[in-house]
């Protein structure tokens, strides 16, 4: 090739703002839960529309990962990236204003479709471009310290925007963080001008896939709130079985496939998606079930709640930064994501011995060893799942990712809740004596803390399945300090503009 290989000399410029809009995807999630008891006040909708709030955004997120990431490779990552902003911030402004249930459910659902879009575009303009190993390093472990520790940061600024201000800032406040992302955009990032998978649409890929993954995630909230023997959720289950495998047919036999299959059979990165999302799934365990714990048993406000877990992401920040990105160039990933999902473990170990009477330094170690686990982990995890692949695979890599994430997300909110609602029912089953003799308000608190012990457990479980996981299926070496690309043909040039 005729071009010289030489990086972007405003890289780490572009990092920022590149991380600014991660940073707003991730804290979405748990920005607006915090505020949904005071939508649901002012807006009048009902107990089961509130699940509707998050499952509109699950559901069209999760459902067109794939697709945003099949676009950046093809429009490109950076106006990918633009457009995702900029559709995110105007859905965000509908929610914000939203005078009645259909207009927050419709902004909920366009907030997906465009963080659907920017998520995988973000995730591979990092790849292209940071090409030296250690720079990489460093890049992924911060882009993997704001992943990982948005979502607690989304607790916070979801407490003081819903006590200082109203619920509608949680969606107001999307707008600056969008604005600051796209000055960065226009002005610093920029992409190889090679690289880009410029092959037509495939349609009936993007239909199988959507319609499945939709199917699977509707699945497990039905699951949630439903059942899992009821006749709707397993009718979901088998639609997704179905269409999800009609779609690997059809990508092994198309010319162009929306999801080339080399991405998804390479061991590494196939190892990375499992596992990355089974950690998710003990993730949200810790979040969901210590939230309301802390809330409901502790008694701390929304506010509180959101600092409580700021060692968390304190652990993380240090985990990502400090262990994982000094330690990527020298040592295998599977060496540092094994060990840190099972020291995250020991955080939930701890959190499974929560009581009514548990003090918060009780709780403090758990956190600590959770963010340190998790932020070791992440790091490797998201540069090995981009680490060899051809740039014009680069957005659809990226955007397996986000899907594994997400879809771990579900099957862990659907799967842990239907866990401690057993749990509570067999407690009270198996306590009804106890019941008479003890006061009310505290047998309901020791059911409460029974049911969210008993799925810290199976986080727990799952979490050391994920370290097993990872150690077993990835067997990549340490990276070289350069990236080779897979050809000559795809190899990155000067940034064009």
């Amino acid at each position: 090739m005729s071009e010289t290989l030489q990086p972007d000399p405003r890289r780490w410029k572009a990092l920022v703002f590149i991380a600014l809009a991660q940073l707003m995807v991730v804290l979405d999630a748990t920005v607006v839960n915090i505020a949904l008891p005071r939508a649901k006040e002012d807006l009048g909708f009902a107990d089961s529309t509130t699940q509707w709030v998050i499952t509109a955004y699950a559901l069209a997120f999760g459902g067109l990962l794939l697709f945003g990431g099949r676009v950046a490779d093809l429009w490109g990552r950076r106006r990918t990236f633009m457009v995702g902003l900029v559709g995110f911030a105007a859905a965000s402004a509908i929610g914000g204003a939203a005078v009645n249930t259909a207009m927050l459910l419709g902004a909920r659902a366009l907030q997906g479709v465009f963080g659907a879009l920017l998520a995988p575009a973000a995730l591979s303009l990092l790849a292209v471009m940071f090409s030296d190993g250690k720079e990489r390093a460093k890049a992924f472990g911060i882009f993997g310290a704001v992943a990982g520790g948005g979502g607690a940061i989304g607790l916070i600024l979801g407490g003081a925007l819903t006590e200082y201000l109203n619920w509608r800032w949680t969606f107001y406040v999307n707008i600056p963080f969008a604005a600051v992302a796209l000055a960065g955009a226009i002005m610093v990032i920029r992409e190889p001008a090679v690289g880009l998978n410029r092959n037509r649409l495939d349609i009936p890929g993007v239909l199988l896939v959507t319609t499945g993954l939709v199917s699977l995630v509707y699945g497990f909230t039905r699951a949630e709130s439903q059942g899992w023997g009821d006749s709707s959720t397993i009718g979901l289950f088998v639609a997704a079985a179905v269409l999800l495998a009609a779609f690997v047919v059809v990508e092994s036999r198309v010319s162009a496939p929306l999801l080339p299959l080399r991405v998804i059979t390479d061991r590494n990165r196939g190892g990375v998606y499992l596992s990355l999302g089974m950690a998710v799934i003990g993730m949200f365990g810790l979040f969901l079930f210590l939230t309301l714990y802390m809330q409901g048993v502790l008694g701390y406000k929304p506010l509180v709640n959101g600092f409580a877990f700021l060692p968390m992401v304190a652990g993380m920040i240090t985990g990502s930064t400090q262990i994982g990105a000094r330690l990527m160039t020298r040592v295998p990933a599977r060496y540092l994501m094994a060990p840190g999902f099972l020291v995250a473990s020991l955080g939930l170990l701890i959190l499974t011995q929560i009581d009514v009477n548990t003090s918060y330094w009780q709780i403090l170690p758990g956190l600590v060893l959770m963010g340190l686990g998790m932020g070791t982990a992440f790091m490797p995890a998201m540069s090995l799942a981009t680490f060899g692949v051809q740039p014009r695979d680069a957005g659809v890599a990226s955007a397996m990712v986000n899907t594994s994430q997400q879809v771990g997300g579900a099957i862990g909110t659907a799967l842990l809740s239907t866990v401690a609602h057993s749990a509570g029912t067999a407690y009270l089953d198996a306590h009804k004596a106890a019941a008479a003799t003890t006061d009310p308000k505290l047998f309901a608190l020791q059911i409460q803390v029974h049911s969210y012990s008993t799925a810290i457990w199976w986080a727990f479980g799952i979490l050391v399945l994920a370290g097993i996981t990872a150690f077993t299926l990835i067997t990549a070496g340490k990276p070289e300090h350069h990236d080779s690309p897979a050809t000559a043909e795809d190899a990155v040039p000067v940034m064009a503009h």
